[in-house]
């Protein structure tokens, strides 16, 4: 059996440190690195916490899966984000990071989820709506990055689609419309493994359809 590496603070050296971004040589035995792009700063990075603050750790940021429950049918609500890495605008689930003053929160995930309903889709979260946690925390790409994203999961009842709208959102996030998805589009785009307009789509993307057609979100 292969000896697990160890990561320790002082073998881990900064190569880029930004606002939003960092990238960490982490040096796991002598003459031997690995490199990890992070939200995170070096105190907090997710490879040098034990095991039970491993475990317990919030996610980076929270994915919003949003089904529309109208008399007619249910929809996925998703819209077209431009994803400056990819070039391009991606089919995507409204989606944001929880801030510094959430992260103090006892309920940290649901107050961030909340928000970003509103900021990215104009909708506000009500009493007559639904709200579950579907996981607490995936990991996006492991072989180069630390960031999670939590899953929650909305069912908004009736809504009232002339509010959707993406007004709220930062002036970096650029939108190119709402694509509201029945079960049979859902399915056609999880068989073509592509957006409507032939381009490739985030896991998140991939993980809302499959719940949305399962119907793993009714349960």
């Amino acid at each position: 059996m292969k000896q697990t590496p160890v990561i320790t603070k002082s073998r881990v050296e900064t190569l880029l440190e930004t606002r939003f971004l960092n990238v960490y040589d982490l040096q796991y035995a002598e003459g031997r690195h690995y490199y990890d792009a992070s939200r995170k700063k070096l105190g907090e990075l997710t490879a040098l916490l034990p095991d039970e603050e491993f475990r317990r750790m919030l996610p980076d940021a929270v994915t919003l899966n949003v089904i529309l429950r109208t008399q007619d049918e249910d929809r996925l609500l998703l819209f077209y984000e431009y994803r400056y890495p990819a070039g391009h605008f991606l089919l995507s689930p409204p989606a944001g990071l929880i801030e510094k003053e959430e992260k103090e929160q006892e309920d940290a995930i649901f107050r961030t989820a909340v928000r970003e309903l509103f900021e990215e889709t104009g909708i506000r979260f009500s009493d007559r709506d639904e709200y579950r946690l579907l996981n607490p925390g995936l990991f996006s790409s492991p072989g180069m990055t630390d960031e999670s994203n939590a899953v929650a999961l909305f069912v908004i009842h009736d809504p009232d689609l002339s509010v959707l709208s993406d007004q709220h959102t930062e002036e970096t996030e650029v939108f190119d419309g709402f694509c509201l998805l029945n079960r049979e589009e859902a399915m056609e785009c999880l068989r073509r493994g592509r957006d409507e307009r032939g381009n490739l789509y985030s896991i998140y993307t991939w993980q809302a359809l499959l719940v949305f057609v399962s119907g793993i979100w009714k349960q």
